[in-house]
């Protein structure tokens, strides 16, 4: 066979493919990313922050949402550009002059390929270090005065359980006649109150250094109130910062990398073993390998239709029902490896499914049609 019509066809339809796929990851990004901006401005709005830090803190949070719609961008993809190609008989064509479903998929393969890469690359290289910047932009803004807690003539609630009170904030940044509530206990609540405040910032959280001032104990239970004056004391603000956790790091911060050699001081900061963040590092490698099947699924289901005048619309939820089957076995995985982490490479289960699959698929696609129909002998 002449391979010049081959590899037209190949690059017609990794174009359409292509095509659509950026279609659908930027029209899935727009609308998972205005849902989580809005979330994001009102409260750096609230903290008093500036537009250049909503804009530095989404960007940031923009590779964790491209990963997540790049495999769904992929199979809706995928699903579009076969069905059309089926409903304008192209692939009944291309089938009728000796290619094979298993030679059909190939730009379909490779385009599975394309989204596994750029997958691959947000999950295991940019992610990881996007993360680790977010929490440390974070980190810097719970540590800075912010205006949630410096709102003069305003009774805030930080934290559940803590109020706070400032009369008036001097140009010179003297809080005056301060009040701090706080009933996290249940069995006493502390009241601070204090004629004037300083806001002072250290290593880890700011401090509320208080003077001239009075430490009220309520004990309701033994119907008890101790008080205590005081001429400076030093009040904490980690808890209302949200800093509590400095010095800690999550498994999505850390790199591959370290993921895989990790270090006792990495096995500290992220309070895991080693199995645990290889099950972390392995996880990140089986989404690209993933974003690699599902185009194909949607492929492969709607190939065993073949060209119907009504459609292929029970192909299409097959391949839905397909994906949710995926995405089922990833759940079941990830409940396995929680009580058993050594069992790491259990998490490539669901990938390599979802490949059986689809050659299971182009197996019975291939099959000669007269098999399936009723009355006419094989």
């Amino acid at each position: 066979m002449d391979e010049g019509p081959v590899a037209r066809f190949d690059r017609y339809m990794l174009s359409q493919l292509m095509m659509l796929f950026g279609f659908f990851a930027l029209v899935l990004v727009l609308v998972y990313w205005v849902n989580s901006a809005v979330q994001l401005f009102d409260q750096l709005v609230a903290d008093g922050q500036n537009l250049s830090v909503f804009l530095e803190l989404t960007m940031l949070t923009l590779p964790s949402l491209i990963r997540l719609v790049l495999p769904i961008a992929g199979f809706a993809a995928a699903l579009y550009v076969t069905n059309r190609l089926s409903s304008d008989s192209e692939l009944t064509v291309m089938q009728a002059t000796g290619f094979s479903p298993f030679r059909l998929a190939r730009p379909v393969l490779a385009f599975g390929i394309v989204a596994g890469l750029l997958t691959g690359a947000l999950t295991v290289v940019i992610n990881p270090l996007a993360n680790a910047r977010l929490a440390d932009r974070q980190a810097e803004i719970a540590r800075s005065a912010t205006a949630r807690l410096l709102q003069e003539g305003e009774f805030l609630s930080p934290i559940s359980g803590i109020t706070l009170y400032i009369r008036d904030i001097t140009p010179e940044g003297e809080l005056r006649d301060l009040l701090i509530s706080d009933s996290r206990d249940p069995e006493e609540t502390v009241t601070y109150t204090a004629s004037s405040a300083y806001l002072v910032e250290t290593a880890t959280a700011p401090q509320l250094v208080m003077i001239d001032g009075l430490v009220q104990v309520l004990q309701p239970e033994a119907a008890r109130l101790s008080t205590t004056r005081f001429e400076d004391f030093a009040y904490d603000l980690e808890p209302l910062t949200r800093a509590s956790d400095s010095g800690r790091r999550r498994t999505r911060e850390v790199s591959t990398l370290e993921l895989l050699r990790p270090t006792p001081q990495t096995l500290e900061a992220t309070d895991r073993n080693a199995a645990q963040l290889a099950v972390e590092a392995h996880d990140r490698v089986a989404a690209a390998l993933l974003s690699v099947a599902a185009p194909l699924i949607g492929f492969a289901t709607l190939l065993i239709g073949g060209f119907s005048r009504f459609g292929v619309w029970r192909q299409i939820l097959g391949a839905i029902g397909l994906i949710i089957l995926v995405q089922s076995l990833e759940s079941v995985v990830a409940s396995a490896l929680r009580g058993d982490p050594s069992r790491w490479p259990l998490v490539y289960v669901p990938a390599i499914a979802a490949l059986a699959i689809v050659a299971v698929e182009l197996v019975l696609a291939g099959r000669p049609r007269r098999k399936y129909r009723r009355g006419v002998p094989a």
